[in-house]
């Protein structure tokens, strides 16, 4: 036996790139694009993505998956809070909800959604 210290390359990929447009088009396929779509829409979706082995190694898969729930988590909050300050006038505000459509759109031609301070929470929490 040899002391050539054969290590496997370390092929990390739980880990966000450090700039996001570093990973490269290619590396992201149709799957990632469809699965981190869903995970917008239904959030239930990126649950299932961040159990499941072969999805949650994805960076893109894992980046969107962990986005949409920390804003369903947020906005969920955001809705109870103000209905109850107003008396359930504050549901009207479900309709910003829609929002989610446009970042699964994103999602979809391949883009990075950041959603301001969520992001940036879940970036220094090390979740993504």
């Amino acid at each position: 036996m040899d002391d050539n210290n054969d290590q496997l390359p370390d092929d990390n990929n739980d880990q966000l790139p450090d700039d996001i447009n570093d990973q490269l088009p290619d590396d992201i396929n149709d799957q990632d694009r469809l699965w981190a779509a869903l995970a917008w829409i239904f959030w239930p979706i990126a649950i299932v993505m961040l159990l499941v082995e072969d999805m949650k190694v994805r960076p893109f898969q894992k980046y969107h998956a962990v986005n949409s729930l920390a804003f369903a988590l947020v906005f969920t909050v955001f809705i109870i809070v103000i209905s109850a300050i107003t008396f359930g006038f504050g549901t009207c505000l479900v309709v910003l909800g829609l929002i989610v459509f446009y970042w699964a759109y994103q999602a979809y031609q391949g883009q990075w959604v950041s959603i301001p301070l969520i992001t940036d929470f879940v970036k220094k929490q090390g979740w993504v």
